[in-house]
């Protein structure tokens, strides 16, 4: 029996419908959260209680993780450069599915969409060139709520309601890693990395195997790693955690991010989260350049994950996901 589909309050629907820039996280095999941000363009089924988002076949391990678990959460947390007018926190959490073909039809309606987040596409001869694989190798990820929590303010610190599954119990704390829970990265320069970068967030794996995106403060950094300002349910005692900060512009032209994976420490002295990677990636600021570079990219990314077999490997994780019959 197929389960009602858990659609969102009024509080949400606005910031689900109108952010340019949303953080979504899913889960390693290892326990811990990957958290990255993406731009949605709007993309969410209310009647449906689904949300999702578009990426490409050149970043194939988040495909790849996504298909081998895939619980994931979404966390609309700043109204900069969008369309909501609301004040609400946003965490929307779901089983997620991946259309690696999606028809044309939903990849027109898609472009369409976005042109009022992302701008006009550039059309014309060598722009349909550059661009095809950018526009027509789009892969979606659909995710079928299962619990939409919200908070009155962006802070989530106040008037959480929530809608679908209740709210887990608090996670157990995690066996320390072989390696130390100490820092990996030089934890000054990551300040500096991060200066410029002024939304922050946190995620790590709930009880229930969902992931749990919460926003964050920096407020000072040691030898032990980022001294962080609680915010939300930040669960006690130790666990591996995904950790992000990013910048964008209106349109998304010019853009910073920067994603971390650690450990988290909860006492009642605080929270400090050590680093132990870090990925970084900047867009320009000038639209022409941009897109040239989205569509270089789209292109050099679906030829090396033809040619290294990451297509193939996805359509066989992707077959086996909606196969109950197969081990997943």
């Amino acid at each position: 029996m197929t389960p009602e589909p858990v659609t969102w309050p009024d509080a949400a629907d606005s910031a689900i419908k109108g952010d340019l820039t949303v953080a979504v996280s899913y889960v390693t095999p290892a326990g811990g959260a990957v958290i990255t941000s993406v731009s949605p363009a709007g993309l969410g089924d209310r009647e449906r209680g689904r949300v999702g988002f578009t990426t490409s076949l050149g970043f194939p391990k988040k495909l790849e993780r996504i298909l081998r678990d895939p619980h994931v959460a979404f966390a609309y947390h700043t109204r900069e450069h969008g369309f909501a007018d609301s004040a609400a926190y946003v965490l929307a959490q779901g089983k997620a599915s991946i259309d690696l073909h999606p028809s044309p039809e939903r990849l027109s309606a898609f472009m369409t969409a976005s042109e009022a987040f992302l701008g006009k596409t550039e059309r014309g001869p060598v722009w349909d060139w550059l661009l095809r694989e950018y526009h027509q190798e789009r892969v979606f990820v659909d995710a079928d709520l299962e619990r939409v929590s919200v908070w009155e303010d962006l802070r989530a610190q106040s008037g959480k309601t929530v809608t679908g599954a209740p709210w887990p119990q608090t996670p157990a704390a995690q066996a320390a890693p072989k390696n130390g829970t100490g820092p990996r990265v030089d934890v000054t320069g990551l300040m500096r990395q991060i200066a410029g970068l002024p939304h922050r967030l946190v995620a790590y794996k709930g009880a229930d195997g969902f992931p749990v995106i919460l926003p964050v403060r920096v407020n000072g950094h040691d030898a032990s790693g980022l001294h962080l300002e609680i915010s939300g349910p930040l669960p006690p005692g130790g666990r591996r955690a995904g950790f992000l900060a990013h910048s964008f512009q209106p349109q998304c032209v010019g853009l910073g991010m920067r994603t971390l994976t650690g450990w988290l420490e909860v006492t009642d002295e605080g929270a400090v989260y050590a680093p132990h990677t870090s990925k970084g990636l900047a867009a320009p600021p000038y639209r022409t350049l941009l897109t040239v570079s989205n569509g270089l990219m789209a292109k050099y990314g679906l030829w090396r994950a033809r040619r290294d077999g990451t297509a193939e490997r996805l359509r066989d994780l992707a077959a086996r996901a909606n196969d109950p019959g197969k081990t997943r």
